[in-house]
């Protein structure tokens, strides 16, 4: 029961830096990244994006879930995001 609040609280938290960063306020920063590594927000942001989502990648890694911003993406979010 501690540790789903504390996963609740951090993914609070992580959606709520997504908002900060001119995204939807229901997504979260891995999703933005994943969806960049896959083009959808253009080469542009492909390009600017891809240190932060290499290090968000290899922190998982490191815990083991591999490839987390890809496996990360919610389809049904990002319609409200500003970038």
């Amino acid at each position: 029961m501690i540790r789903r609040y504390i996963l609740n609280i951090l993914i609070a938290i992580d959606q709520l830096f997504s908002a900060i960063a001119f995204g939807d306020p229901d997504e979260t920063i891995s999703s933005r990244l994943g969806k960049s590594q896959r083009g959808d927000h253009g080469p542009f942001w492909k390009h600017v994006w891809w240190p932060v989502r290499l290090t968000v990648d290899g922190l998982f890694y490191l815990v083991g879930e591999p490839n987390h911003c890809i496996r990360s993406i919610e389809k049904d979010e990002g319609q409200n995001a500003i970038l």
